[in-house]
């Protein structure tokens, strides 16, 4: 009966399915929940609780799925019903907008977060934390995650965006990743089809949700490992606003300088629109210091932008992903 309905691809048309045919909503939600548990399916669920600016209006549907293969049944239902996906991990480098998102957010979190090693390789799950992949790491003799102690996010999210920090990136260390494409499929994806670029990957352009991701590490001493951790979280913990919700790092670095340094030489340290404010600890980041609004950033972002390009002639560009309808 809503085959033609069905075929429509649109945004537009999928506010128009939404009103017109609430009916086929009816039976997209049933066919959610013979696939995940109710406890792992929610509706109107505020992404606020799910970021870590702790920002952002309610999603129709978040599931929470349990394996790759779930994924793909969520994925393949979600195509049947046109109903738009957006996949999210621990929710930081991203902000919501405060009219929520429209359609279906596939949070890949603790439940897909499983570890294991095989020799130098450490597979988990892209829910798992990155801290919690290179401290399991670590504990297993292993050298070559230590930069990632301290990133926020999980390590799916931080293949999505090649997160990195001290001289480290983690697409220097993945060998392979498997994920769900838009159709349902699985597919397992080389270093080299992965596509790792400065804060990218191959993921932000394919529509594919990270599943699974092979890290081959280097045979090293526990006790060394560990210290290198335990400084880098030192030094993270003296320089970074780690007290104050924000999405990390708010601007990428720009050639042959710091956006950090640049922005507290415009004077803007502890500038504040609404509840968005630039930190005061470090001018690099964007913090919710209350109550702040995804406009507020937004207006924030621009601001800072426009002063650090008046004054330097040098366009910052953002890295965090900004998700979700005003």
């Amino acid at each position: 009966m809503y085959q033609k309905l069905l075929a429509r691809r649109s945004p537009e048309d999928w506010i128009f399915l939404q009103k017109v045919k609430p009916i086929i909503m009816e039976e997209f939600l049933t066919k959610l929940q013979s696939i995940v548990p109710a406890s792992r399916l929610l509706m109107d669920e505020p992404m606020a609780k799910h970021t870590t600016f702790q920002i952002g209006g309610p999603a129709d549907y978040l599931v929470l799925p349990g394996s790759a293969e779930e994924v793909s049944a969520v994925q393949s239902a979600a195509r049947e019903y046109s109903v738009p996906v957006i996949a999210l991990g621990k929710g930081s480098n991203v902000l919501v907008l405060d009219g929520g998102i429209r359609g279906l957010v596939i949070k890949i979190g603790e439940t897909m977060g499983s570890m294991h090693n095989g020799g130098t390789t450490v597979v988990g799950g892209a829910g798992a934390a990155l801290g919690d992949v290179s401290r399991f790491a670590a504990s297993c003799g292993l050298t070559g995650m230590e930069f990632a102690v301290g990133i926020p996010g999980s390590v799916g999210g931080a293949i999505f965006m090649n997160a990195g920090a001290y001289d480290g990136e983690i697409g220097n260390i993945v060998s392979a990743v498997t994920a769900v494409c838009p159709g349902g499929s699985l597919k397992r994806f080389t270093h080299a089809e992965i596509e790792f670029g400065y804060r990218h990957s191959v993921f932000q352009d394919n529509g594919c949700i990270i599943c699974e991701v092979e890290i081959k590490l280097s045979p090293g001493e526990r006790e060394p490992i560990e210290k290198r951790m335990v400084d880098y979280t030192s030094k993270r913990n003296a320089k970074q606003p780690i007290e104050m919700p924000s999405a990390g790092s708010t601007f990428k670095r720009p050639p042959g300088n710091f956006a950090g340094t640049l922005i507290e030489q415009t004077g803007l340290k502890g500038f504040k629109i609404g509840g968005a404010q630039v930190s005061e600890k470090h001018a690099g980041f964007v913090v919710n210091a209350g109550g702040a609004t995804a406009k507020d950033v937004l207006m924030l972002i621009t601001e800072v932008q426009h002063r650090v390009y008046e004054k330097f002639k040098i366009k910052l560009q953002p890295e965090i992903r900004v998700i979700g309808e005003a």
